[in-house]
């Protein structure tokens, strides 16, 4: 294991234009971080890509293959599990789709590691709307959804529903300590929610999020309505629930 014990973990279903580029650009970044790719039997050959480079990046490039779209969250419960079990201490999550930089992998590790913070999220909102390529419709969408998080939980955060964040081991083992609710996208408003309610220190860093160019996106409106509504119900179990 590298001696950042930093790992990566990129969840996948369809992503053979994007996945060897990504996982190149992570393994030349200055930090040495490890990279699990979780894929959801992409009928595509993303994992059999991942398979042909792990020759390249031996015990570094890891791979769990999942039998079908099981969803974004459980494939990053998977990977934070598999991670825990080989005792990484930090946790990154990026999207293959290149909306991420992974350049800014550096910035989350260092927020968490060099400036003792438990949790940082890469943000699109905290200095204004960081978003490239995105019709208004969707900029729109994704920021009135971060503040109506704020508003229901009462999280401070501009961008609660970042999937760009780092994980320091202990925020892990405290909130998998009970079974995560959602699936998809609420998943990413439900760590963050934890945490806070947990103690944990957050931080949120600026980023420029870019819409991918290669393959496609997976937002949905069940995806929408989870969160729409998951919220809510997270914020009500929450009033019955002591927070350690």
């Amino acid at each position: 294991m590298n001696p950042t014990k930093a790992l990566v973990i990129v969840p996948t279903y369809n992503e053979k234009e994007n996945i060897a580029h990504m996982i190149h650009a992570i393994m030349g970044l200055e930090e040495p971080f490890d990279l699990l790719v979780v894929d959801d039997g992409s009928p595509d050959g993303t994992a059999q890509i991942v398979k042909d480079l792990q020759a390249t990046y031996p015990q570094r490039l890891f791979l769990i293959e999942r039998s079908g779209k099981l969803g974004l969250g459980t494939a990053y419960v998977t990977g934070f599990k598999w991670g825990l079990q080989q005792n990484y201490e930090y946790f990154l999550e990026i999207d293959a789709d290149f909306s991420h930089n992974p350049l800014d992998l550096v910035r989350l590790l260092r927020t968490c590691r060099d400036e003792n913070f438990d949790v940082a999220i890469g943000s699109r909102y905290v200095t204004g709307v960081n978003v490239v390529n995105w019709p208004m419709s969707r900029v729109l969408l994704s920021y009135y959804a971060s503040a109506y998080v704020r508003l229901i939980t009462g999280m401070p955060f501009r961008d609660a529903t970042a999937g760009f964040v780092c994980y320091r081991d202990m925020v892990l083992k405290t909130i998998l300590q009970e079974p995560i609710k959602f699936i998809g996208y609420a998943f990413q408003i439900e760590m963050k929610f934890k945490a806070w309610k947990y103690g944990f220190k957050i931080k949120e860093i600026p980023i420029i999020f870019t819409d991918r160019t290669a393959g496609a996106s997976k937002m949905s409106r069940g995806i929408i309505r989870e969160a729409v509504w998951g919220v809510i119900s997270m914020k009500i179990r929450s009033w019955f629930k002591k927070w350690k």
